[in-house]
């Protein structure tokens, strides 16, 4: 997995690309310190580039959805296409996390 992080006055917003799996879960501590420095109200983590995830990676999300709360900052997943919206629609992500298309 590849990831940009980009912060705004409001927001910070995260683009993942490729993969996400269970190898990438030391990259995990990387966006969770991008989270706690910028220390934004938002955090939108924009999947329109990611081509997939597998269970390992969902649970990510959840960890992330769990940090941004901790910190009372609000995530929204954005974007996820083909194979990752339905892992994620399967999995029902949605009930915990905040999906736009």
């Amino acid at each position: 997995m590849e990831f940009q992080s980009r912060s705004t006055p409001d927001a910070l917003e995260v683009r993942l690309a490729g993969r996400l799996e269970f190898t990438d879960h030391d990259r995990l501590r990387d966006i969770i310190d991008a989270l706690e420095g910028a220390k934004p109200r938002r955090f939108v983590l924009d999947l329109s580039t990611l081509e997939f995830i597998d269970s390992a990676g969902l649970g990510m999300l959840l960890i992330l959805q769990e940090e941004a709360e901790q910190r009372n900052v609000k995530m929204i997943v954005s974007g996820p296409q083909g194979d990752v919206k339905r892992s994620i629609d399967l999995a029902k992500i949605g009930e915990i996390v905040t999906i736009e298309p």
